[in-house]
Protein backbone atom coordinates (compact mmCIF):
# COMPACT_ATOMS: atom_id res chain seq x y z
CA UNK A 1 0.00 0.00 0.00
CA UNK A 2 3.00 2.27 -0.56
CA UNK A 3 2.94 2.33 -4.34
CA UNK A 4 4.07 5.76 -5.54
CA UNK A 5 4.48 7.17 -2.02
CA UNK A 6 7.47 9.53 -1.57
CA UNK A 7 9.23 8.76 1.72
CA UNK A 8 11.87 11.13 3.10
CA UNK A 9 13.90 8.92 5.44
CA UNK A 10 15.70 10.61 8.33
CA UNK A 11 18.60 8.63 9.83
CA UNK A 12 20.09 9.56 13.22
CA UNK A 13 23.00 8.35 15.31
CA UNK A 14 21.66 5.15 16.83
CA UNK A 15 23.51 1.89 16.24
CA UNK A 16 20.23 0.75 14.66
CA UNK A 17 21.22 2.93 11.69
CA UNK A 18 22.95 -0.19 10.36
CA UNK A 19 19.45 -1.51 9.56
CA UNK A 20 18.58 1.43 7.33
CA UNK A 21 19.75 -0.29 4.15
CA UNK A 22 17.27 -3.13 4.64
CA UNK A 23 14.52 -0.72 5.71
CA UNK A 24 15.00 1.37 2.56
CA UNK A 25 14.94 -1.76 0.42
CA UNK A 26 11.72 -2.91 2.12
CA UNK A 27 10.01 0.43 1.53
CA UNK A 28 11.02 0.31 -2.12
CA UNK A 29 9.88 -3.32 -2.46
CA UNK A 30 6.44 -2.11 -1.37
CA UNK A 31 6.42 0.54 -4.09
CA UNK A 32 7.71 3.63 -2.27
CA UNK A 33 10.25 6.15 -3.55
CA UNK A 34 12.88 6.91 -0.89
CA UNK A 35 15.28 9.81 -0.33
CA UNK A 36 17.43 9.92 2.79
CA UNK A 37 18.60 12.66 5.16
CA UNK A 38 21.38 11.89 7.65
CA UNK A 39 22.58 13.55 10.84
CA UNK A 40 26.35 13.96 11.42
CA UNK A 41 26.25 11.24 14.08
CA UNK A 42 24.53 8.81 11.70
CA UNK A 43 27.40 9.22 9.22
CA UNK A 44 29.74 7.82 11.88
CA UNK A 45 27.71 4.60 11.98
CA UNK A 46 26.79 3.99 8.34
CA UNK A 47 28.40 5.46 5.25
CA UNK A 48 26.12 7.73 3.19
CA UNK A 49 27.22 5.78 0.12
CA UNK A 50 25.48 2.68 1.51
CA UNK A 51 22.29 4.67 2.08
CA UNK A 52 22.55 6.17 -1.41
CA UNK A 53 22.84 2.65 -2.82
CA UNK A 54 19.80 1.48 -0.79
CA UNK A 55 17.60 4.42 -1.82
CA UNK A 56 18.95 4.89 -5.36
CA UNK A 57 19.01 8.64 -4.62
CA UNK A 58 21.62 11.15 -3.40
CA UNK A 59 21.69 11.54 0.40
CA UNK A 60 21.29 14.89 2.16
CA UNK A 61 24.04 15.24 4.77
CA UNK A 62 23.94 19.01 5.18
CA UNK A 63 21.55 21.87 4.56
CA UNK A 64 22.95 24.20 1.90
CA UNK A 65 21.76 27.11 -0.16
CA UNK A 66 19.56 24.65 -2.03
CA UNK A 67 17.33 24.58 1.12
CA UNK A 68 17.06 20.80 0.98
CA UNK A 69 14.69 20.69 3.97
CA UNK A 70 12.11 22.84 2.14
CA UNK A 71 12.55 20.99 -1.15
CA UNK A 72 11.94 17.70 0.66
CA UNK A 73 9.43 18.51 3.41
CA UNK A 74 8.02 21.96 2.68
CA UNK A 75 4.41 22.71 1.72
CA UNK A 76 5.18 22.09 -1.95
CA UNK A 77 7.95 19.63 -1.18
CA UNK A 78 8.71 16.20 -2.60
CA UNK A 79 7.85 14.06 0.45
CA UNK A 80 4.45 12.57 1.22
CA UNK A 81 5.75 11.54 4.65
CA UNK A 82 8.87 12.13 6.75
CA UNK A 83 10.04 8.93 8.45
CA UNK A 84 12.78 9.12 11.11
CA UNK A 85 14.21 5.64 11.61
CA UNK A 86 16.08 5.17 13.79
CA UNK A 87 15.37 8.16 16.07
CA UNK A 88 17.60 8.69 19.10
CA UNK A 89 16.46 10.11 22.45
CA UNK A 90 18.45 13.22 21.56
CA UNK A 91 16.56 13.68 18.29
CA UNK A 92 13.12 13.14 19.85
CA UNK A 93 13.92 15.70 22.55
CA UNK A 94 15.09 18.23 19.98
CA UNK A 95 11.95 17.78 17.86
CA UNK A 96 9.79 18.32 20.96
CA UNK A 97 11.68 21.56 21.64
CA UNK A 98 11.63 22.76 18.01
CA UNK A 99 15.45 22.58 17.89
CA UNK A 100 16.74 22.02 14.37
CA UNK A 101 20.51 21.75 14.47
CA UNK A 102 20.93 18.72 12.16
CA UNK A 103 19.55 18.02 8.68
CA UNK A 104 17.14 15.52 10.24
CA UNK A 105 15.72 17.85 12.92
CA UNK A 106 15.52 20.70 10.40
CA UNK A 107 13.46 18.49 8.09
CA UNK A 108 11.28 17.49 11.06
CA UNK A 109 10.59 21.12 11.96
CA UNK A 110 9.77 21.89 8.34
CA UNK A 111 7.51 18.87 7.93
CA UNK A 112 5.56 19.62 11.10
CA UNK A 113 5.06 23.22 10.06
CA UNK A 114 3.97 22.16 6.57
CA UNK A 115 1.54 19.48 7.82
CA UNK A 116 3.54 16.70 6.18
CA UNK A 117 2.87 13.43 8.09
CA UNK A 118 5.75 12.43 10.38
CA UNK A 119 6.47 8.88 11.57
CA UNK A 120 9.18 8.20 14.18
CA UNK A 121 10.76 4.83 15.01
CA UNK A 122 12.85 5.29 18.20
CA UNK A 123 15.84 3.12 19.07
CA UNK A 124 18.00 3.45 22.18
CA UNK A 125 18.94 1.68 25.41
CA UNK A 126 15.88 0.92 27.54
CA UNK A 127 16.85 3.24 30.46
CA UNK A 128 17.04 6.13 27.98
CA UNK A 129 13.61 5.23 26.61
CA UNK A 130 12.25 5.14 30.18
CA UNK A 131 13.69 8.56 31.08
CA UNK A 132 10.81 10.86 32.16
CA UNK A 133 12.03 13.63 29.86
CA UNK A 134 12.12 11.30 26.85
CA UNK A 135 8.65 9.98 27.64
CA UNK A 136 7.37 13.55 28.04
CA UNK A 137 8.94 14.47 24.70
CA UNK A 138 7.27 11.48 23.01
CA UNK A 139 3.90 12.44 24.51
CA UNK A 140 4.31 16.02 23.36
CA UNK A 141 5.30 15.11 19.83
CA UNK A 142 2.49 12.53 19.61
CA UNK A 143 0.02 15.26 20.61
CA UNK A 144 0.98 17.02 17.37
CA UNK A 145 -0.24 14.04 15.35
CA UNK A 146 3.14 12.33 14.91
CA UNK A 147 2.98 8.53 14.74
CA UNK A 148 5.47 6.59 16.88
CA UNK A 149 6.34 3.01 15.95
CA UNK A 150 6.84 1.31 19.30
CA UNK A 151 10.28 -0.24 19.75
CA UNK A 152 10.88 -3.89 20.70
CA UNK A 153 12.05 -4.10 24.32
CA UNK A 154 14.71 -6.82 24.31
CA UNK A 155 18.02 -7.38 26.13
CA UNK A 156 17.76 -4.08 27.99
CA UNK A 157 17.36 -2.14 24.76
CA UNK A 158 14.46 -0.39 23.07
CA UNK A 159 15.32 -1.90 19.69
CA UNK A 160 13.99 -0.38 16.50
CA UNK A 161 10.72 -1.90 15.30
CA UNK A 162 10.73 -4.43 12.46
CA UNK A 163 10.78 -3.25 8.85
CA UNK A 164 7.24 -4.57 8.47
CA UNK A 165 5.93 -2.59 11.46
CA UNK A 166 7.60 0.61 10.25
CA UNK A 167 6.33 0.17 6.68
CA UNK A 168 2.80 -0.41 7.99
CA UNK A 169 2.84 2.81 10.01
CA UNK A 170 4.18 4.74 7.01
CA UNK A 171 1.32 3.29 4.96
CA UNK A 172 -1.16 4.24 7.71
CA UNK A 173 0.16 7.83 7.72
CA UNK A 174 -0.21 8.20 3.95
CA UNK A 175 -3.43 6.26 3.30
CA UNK A 176 -6.98 7.67 3.38
CA UNK A 177 -8.47 7.30 6.88
CA UNK A 178 -11.47 5.26 5.78
CA UNK A 179 -12.23 3.97 9.27
CA UNK A 180 -11.61 7.24 11.14
CA UNK A 181 -10.51 5.48 14.33
CA UNK A 182 -13.43 3.03 14.46
CA UNK A 183 -12.89 -0.08 16.59
CA UNK A 184 -12.87 -3.28 14.52
CA UNK A 185 -12.90 -6.68 16.25
CA UNK A 186 -11.63 -9.53 14.06
CA UNK A 187 -11.58 -13.27 14.77
CA UNK A 188 -9.03 -15.30 12.87
CA UNK A 189 -7.59 -18.78 12.38
CA UNK A 190 -8.68 -22.01 13.98
CA UNK A 191 -9.91 -22.84 17.46
CA UNK A 192 -9.03 -26.10 19.21
CA UNK A 193 -11.06 -28.37 21.50
CA UNK A 194 -9.23 -30.69 23.87
CA UNK A 195 -9.84 -34.45 23.87
CA UNK A 196 -7.26 -35.13 26.54
CA UNK A 197 -4.15 -33.29 27.85
CA UNK A 198 -2.31 -34.16 24.60
CA UNK A 199 -4.83 -34.30 21.75
CA UNK A 200 -7.16 -31.71 20.23
CA UNK A 201 -9.83 -31.34 17.57
CA UNK A 202 -9.16 -28.41 15.25
CA UNK A 203 -9.36 -27.27 11.61
CA UNK A 204 -6.92 -26.52 8.80
CA UNK A 205 -7.44 -22.73 9.01
CA UNK A 206 -4.13 -20.83 9.01
CA UNK A 207 -5.37 -17.36 10.01
CA UNK A 208 -3.75 -15.72 6.96
CA UNK A 209 -6.97 -14.11 5.76
CA UNK A 210 -7.92 -12.78 9.20
CA UNK A 211 -4.49 -11.27 9.71
CA UNK A 212 -4.62 -9.73 6.22
CA UNK A 213 -7.96 -8.09 7.00
CA UNK A 214 -6.61 -6.80 10.32
CA UNK A 215 -3.50 -5.30 8.66
CA UNK A 216 -5.48 -3.38 6.07
CA UNK A 217 -8.07 -2.13 8.57
CA UNK A 218 -5.15 -0.78 10.65
CA UNK A 219 -3.59 0.92 7.63
CA UNK A 220 -6.97 2.52 6.85
CA UNK A 221 -7.10 4.07 10.32
CA UNK A 222 -9.01 1.55 12.42
CA UNK A 223 -8.27 0.56 15.99
CA UNK A 224 -8.02 -3.21 15.58
CA UNK A 225 -8.48 -6.06 18.05
CA UNK A 226 -7.42 -9.45 16.69
CA UNK A 227 -8.73 -12.50 18.55
CA UNK A 228 -6.90 -15.68 17.59
CA UNK A 229 -4.58 -18.49 18.64
CA UNK A 230 -1.58 -16.93 16.97
CA UNK A 231 1.30 -14.48 17.17
CA UNK A 232 1.43 -10.96 18.56
CA UNK A 233 1.32 -8.48 15.66
CA UNK A 234 2.21 -4.77 15.46
CA UNK A 235 -1.04 -3.71 13.81
CA UNK A 236 -3.56 -4.90 16.40
CA UNK A 237 -4.27 -5.52 20.05
CA UNK A 238 -4.08 -9.31 20.23
CA UNK A 239 -6.27 -11.45 22.46
CA UNK A 240 -4.93 -15.01 22.63
CA UNK A 241 -7.60 -17.74 22.76
CA UNK A 242 -7.63 -21.46 22.13
CA UNK A 243 -11.17 -22.83 22.38
CA UNK A 244 -14.44 -21.72 20.81
CA UNK A 245 -15.74 -20.80 24.28
CA UNK A 246 -12.69 -18.61 24.93
CA UNK A 247 -13.14 -16.92 21.57
CA UNK A 248 -16.81 -16.17 22.27
CA UNK A 249 -15.96 -14.76 25.71
CA UNK A 250 -13.18 -12.59 24.25
CA UNK A 251 -15.42 -11.24 21.48
CA UNK A 252 -18.09 -10.37 24.03
CA UNK A 253 -15.60 -8.53 26.23
CA UNK A 254 -14.07 -6.52 23.40
CA UNK A 255 -17.39 -5.64 21.79
CA UNK A 256 -18.85 -4.45 25.07
CA UNK A 257 -15.67 -2.81 26.36
CA UNK A 258 -15.26 0.49 24.52
CA UNK A 259 -17.54 -0.53 22.56
CA UNK A 260 -16.70 -1.98 19.13
CA UNK A 261 -18.08 -0.56 15.89
CA UNK A 262 -17.98 -3.78 13.83
CA UNK A 263 -17.20 -7.51 14.09
CA UNK A 264 -15.47 -9.39 11.26
CA UNK A 265 -15.81 -13.12 11.97
CA UNK A 266 -13.12 -14.76 9.84
CA UNK A 267 -12.15 -17.59 12.22
CA UNK A 268 -12.98 -21.22 11.48
CA UNK A 269 -14.54 -21.77 14.89
CA UNK A 270 -15.02 -25.32 16.14
CA UNK A 271 -18.60 -26.49 15.63
CA UNK A 272 -18.17 -29.29 18.16
CA UNK A 273 -16.39 -29.88 21.44
CA UNK A 274 -15.73 -33.14 23.28
CA UNK A 275 -15.60 -34.30 26.86
CA UNK A 276 -12.03 -33.55 27.96
CA UNK A 277 -10.34 -36.51 29.68
CA UNK A 278 -8.11 -35.72 32.65
CA UNK A 279 -5.42 -38.19 31.54
CA UNK A 280 -4.00 -39.13 28.17
CA UNK A 281 -6.19 -41.64 26.36
CA UNK A 282 -4.13 -44.78 25.74
CA UNK A 283 -3.60 -45.73 22.11
CA UNK A 284 -4.19 -49.10 20.51
CA UNK A 285 -7.90 -49.43 21.21
CA UNK A 286 -11.10 -48.41 19.53
CA UNK A 287 -12.44 -45.10 20.75
CA UNK A 288 -15.78 -43.33 20.44
CA UNK A 289 -15.99 -39.61 21.11
CA UNK A 290 -19.19 -37.87 22.14
CA UNK A 291 -19.25 -34.49 20.39
CA UNK A 292 -21.38 -31.59 21.59
CA UNK A 293 -22.32 -28.60 19.40
CA UNK A 294 -20.80 -25.26 20.35
CA UNK A 295 -22.78 -21.99 20.29
CA UNK A 296 -22.52 -20.16 16.97
CA UNK A 297 -20.52 -17.02 17.69
CA UNK A 298 -22.18 -14.70 15.17
CA UNK A 299 -25.69 -15.82 16.21
CA UNK A 300 -24.89 -15.21 19.87
CA UNK A 301 -23.40 -11.78 19.23
CA UNK A 302 -26.31 -10.81 16.97
CA UNK A 303 -28.80 -11.73 19.72
CA UNK A 304 -26.87 -9.59 22.21
CA UNK A 305 -26.12 -6.69 19.81
CA UNK A 306 -28.98 -6.32 17.29
CA UNK A 307 -27.52 -3.21 15.62
CA UNK A 308 -23.84 -4.20 15.41
CA UNK A 309 -22.50 -4.52 11.83
CA UNK A 310 -21.15 -8.06 11.40
CA UNK A 311 -19.25 -9.55 8.45
CA UNK A 312 -19.28 -13.34 8.14
CA UNK A 313 -17.09 -15.88 6.37
CA UNK A 314 -18.47 -19.19 5.12
CA UNK A 315 -16.34 -22.16 4.05
CA UNK A 316 -17.95 -25.00 2.08
CA UNK A 317 -16.62 -28.23 0.53
CA UNK A 318 -19.07 -28.68 -2.34
CA UNK A 319 -16.93 -26.89 -4.91
CA UNK A 320 -20.15 -25.58 -6.44
CA UNK A 321 -20.71 -21.82 -6.61
CA UNK A 322 -24.50 -22.05 -6.44
CA UNK A 323 -24.31 -24.18 -3.30
CA UNK A 324 -21.81 -21.77 -1.71
CA UNK A 325 -24.02 -18.78 -2.48
CA UNK A 326 -27.10 -20.54 -1.12
CA UNK A 327 -25.31 -21.44 2.13
CA UNK A 328 -23.92 -17.91 2.44
CA UNK A 329 -27.35 -16.34 1.85
CA UNK A 330 -28.90 -18.55 4.53
CA UNK A 331 -26.34 -17.26 7.04
CA UNK A 332 -26.65 -13.70 5.71
CA UNK A 333 -30.41 -13.65 6.29
CA UNK A 334 -30.45 -15.66 9.52
CA UNK A 335 -27.94 -13.42 11.31
CA UNK A 336 -28.64 -10.17 9.41
CA UNK A 337 -25.03 -9.76 8.30
CA UNK A 338 -23.58 -6.88 6.30
CA UNK A 339 -22.16 -9.36 3.77
CA UNK A 340 -20.68 -12.86 3.67
CA UNK A 341 -17.37 -13.90 2.13
CA UNK A 342 -17.84 -17.48 0.88
CA UNK A 343 -15.05 -19.79 -0.22
CA UNK A 344 -14.26 -23.42 -0.84
CA UNK A 345 -12.48 -25.04 2.12
CA UNK A 346 -9.70 -26.29 -0.18
CA UNK A 347 -7.96 -22.87 0.08
CA UNK A 348 -7.29 -23.28 3.83
CA UNK A 349 -3.59 -22.84 4.56
CA UNK A 350 -2.77 -21.64 1.03
CA UNK A 351 -1.51 -18.25 -0.11
CA UNK A 352 -4.03 -17.86 -2.92
CA UNK A 353 -7.80 -17.97 -2.61
CA UNK A 354 -11.05 -17.58 -4.51
CA UNK A 355 -14.06 -16.11 -2.76
CA UNK A 356 -17.57 -14.86 -3.44
CA UNK A 357 -18.79 -11.67 -1.77
CA UNK A 358 -22.45 -12.41 -1.14
CA UNK A 359 -25.02 -9.69 -0.41
CA UNK A 360 -28.83 -9.91 -0.51
CA UNK A 361 -29.02 -8.91 -4.19
CA UNK A 362 -25.52 -9.42 -5.54
CA UNK A 363 -22.58 -11.80 -5.79
CA UNK A 364 -19.06 -10.61 -6.63
CA UNK A 365 -16.09 -12.89 -7.26
CA UNK A 366 -12.56 -12.32 -6.00
CA UNK A 367 -9.57 -14.45 -7.01
CA UNK A 368 -5.98 -13.84 -5.92
CA UNK A 369 -3.78 -13.57 -2.85
CA UNK A 370 -5.15 -13.51 0.67
CA UNK A 371 -3.27 -10.24 1.26
CA UNK A 372 -5.26 -8.53 -1.49
CA UNK A 373 -8.43 -10.25 -0.26
CA UNK A 374 -7.80 -8.50 3.07
CA UNK A 375 -7.67 -5.19 1.20
CA UNK A 376 -10.94 -5.97 -0.62
CA UNK A 377 -12.74 -6.98 2.58
CA UNK A 378 -11.55 -3.84 4.39
CA UNK A 379 -12.68 -1.56 1.56
CA UNK A 380 -16.09 -3.28 1.35
CA UNK A 381 -16.43 -2.93 5.12
CA UNK A 382 -15.43 0.74 5.11
CA UNK A 383 -18.05 1.40 2.42
CA UNK A 384 -20.64 -0.43 4.49
CA UNK A 385 -19.88 1.66 7.58
CA UNK A 386 -20.02 4.83 5.51
CA UNK A 387 -23.45 3.83 4.21
CA UNK A 388 -22.31 3.55 0.60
Amino acid sequence: MLTGVNVALGVTGSIAAVKVVELAHELRRRGANVRAVMSPSAKGIINPWAVEFATDNPVVTEITGKVEHVELCGREGWADVFLIAPATANTVGKIAGAIDDTPVTTCATTALGADVPVVIAPAMHEPMYDHPGVLDAIDRVESWGVEFVDPRIEEGKAKIATEDAIALDVARATTPDLFDGKRVVITSGATSEAIDPVRIITSRASGKTGRAVARVCYVYGASVTLIHDGPTVPYATVEQVETSAEMLDAVRQHIEGLPADVLVSVAAISDYTADDEDEKIRSGRELTLDLHPTPKLIDTIRDEHPDLPIVGFKAETSGDDDAMVAAARETLERVDLSFVVANDASVMGKEETRTLFVRPNSVREYSGSKDVLGLTVAEELAGELAGE
